[in-house]
Formats: C-alpha cells, sequence, structure tokens
C-alpha cells in the first residue's frame, strides 16, 4: 500500500515561514515527478511547484520567489520551503507523486493557515 505522508503545516503570521514535508512509503514503481498542489474552499486544486527525477522545478506564476521545492530520493521525501508566507497562502497543500509507468498518487493534506 502506498502512503504519501504530508507534515509540516500549520498558523503562521505573514511574513513567517513554513518547511513542508512529504514522506512516500510502500511499493511503488520509480518515481518521476513529485509535486506540491493547494487548495481553498471551493476552488479548484491548482500546482504550486513540481520537481522531476532529474532535479528540474517549475512553479507557479510568482511563487518562485518565496517557494522552495526539492527531494531526497534515498529518502523518499520532498519538500516546500515557503518563506515571506502572505494570507493568500492559506490553503490545504497537498503531495503527490507520479511513478513510471504513470501512476498518481496523493497525501492526505495538510493546513497552512496565514493568519496575524
Amino acid at each position: 500500500q502506498v502512503r504519501l505522508v504530508e507534515s509540516g503545516g500549520g498558523l503562521v503570521q505573514p511574513g513567517g515561514s513554513l518547511r513542508l514535508s512529504c514522506a512516500v512509503s510502500g511499493n511503488l514503481f520509480s518515481i518521476n515527478a513529485m509535486n506540491w498542489y493547494r487548495q481553498t474552499p471551493g476552488k479548484e486544486r491548482k500546482l504550486v511547484a513540481a520537481i522531476t527525477s532529474s532535479g528540474l522545478t517549475n512553479y507557479a506564476d510568482s511563487l518562485e520567489d518565496r517557494f522552495t521545492i526539492w527531494r531526497d530520493d534515498d529518502k523518499r521525501t520532498m519538500y516546500l520551503k515557503m518563506i515571506d508566507l502572505k494570507p493568500e497562502d492559506t490553503a490545504v497543500y497537498y503531495c503527490n507523486v507520479e511513478t513510471i509507468p504513470f501512476q498518481a498518487y496523493w497525501g492526505q493534506g495538510t493546513q497552512v493557515t496565514v493568519s496575524s
């Protein structure tokens, strides 16, 4: 059984920072892309950042200057460092993993709330 477990979310003041983690466990094919998405109530889930197996990264518009994604394949863990957080960053953040052959897996999500 494949499990993706996010951690690191919480309540932070504007301007603060958080580091999210996504730990992957279980039997799965070769991990290809690893992605972070976020979702707010009533809105569709949107890509925040992505990283390929070769380390290429991609960020949603305007986030690259504040968010950093990386992965540790030995630990099968992905990370997202977020700095200078803003109230509009408040969302549930989801981890997503894509394998070769293609299968996609999701974590249960971790809440990030940016508020004073």
